[in-house]
């Protein structure tokens, strides 16, 4: 076995640990509440020792918003996937729906979880300075679209801050609605209120 595979492997089983002691501390933290949950419970719950756990997950918020942090790589890949001569804007709207695939695939989990994180001040805080390091990844995504005419790195950066303030804006209404409302209908919605006229 090469190098390559066995590092593959690793990775793989590592990944896989990783998701284990997430759902587990998710669960925990639906049932007993998140401020009353210490790393001591989530390590006991998933049968391992306290510094396996935060060898996985250097906080309680990092166990729950683990995710969050690639999701803005994902959403600069659509982007530059996204037809050239598309504006900006459309092109922002389609790039979101890799971060809304999972509510479109597990809409009972991920409005278990958006329901978690707006409870839960720290989460909420975490969750928006992970989404705040989406946005230079995002706007550099949107300055290799602009045209050579077009230099500017304020613009990309604001377009990038608006469009995932329209994402939390529409999550917050389809979580309090229960996941009632249609998450897509809603993005769109925050989006034309801030399309060019």
């Amino acid at each position: 076995m090469n190098g390559a595979a066995r590092t593959s492997t690793r990775d793989i089983a590592r990944a896989a640990v990783r998701a284990e002691l997430a759902q587990v501390a998710f669960e925990l933290f639906r049932r007993e509440g998140f401020e009353n949950v210490t790393v001591n419970d989530l390590a006991a719950a998933a049968g391992v020792s306290r510094s396996t756990f935060l060898r996985y997950f250097g906080t309680k918020e990092d166990a729950v918003l683990d995710a969050v942090d690639a999701q803005g790589g994902r959403i600069a890949d659509a982007l530059r996937a996204r037809p050239a001569g598309e504006d900006d804007w459309t092109a922002l709207r389609h790039a979101l729906d890799t971060v809304v695939e999972h509510h479109r695939q597990d809409p009972i989990g991920a409005l278990a979880l958006s329901h978690l994180i707006m409870k839960t001040p720290a989460l909420c805080t975490r969750s928006m300075e992970k989404q705040n390091g989406w946005r230079p990844v995002i706007a550099e995504a949107l300055a290799e679209r602009a045209a050579p005419s077009r230099p500017s790195a304020l613009g990309p950066l604001v377009r990038a801050a608006a469009a995932v303030d329209c994402l939390n804006i529409a999550v917050d209404h389809w979580t309090a609605s229960d996941g009632t409302l249609d998450l897509d209908d809603l993005i769109d919605e925050a989006f034309a209120a801030l399309a060019p006229r």
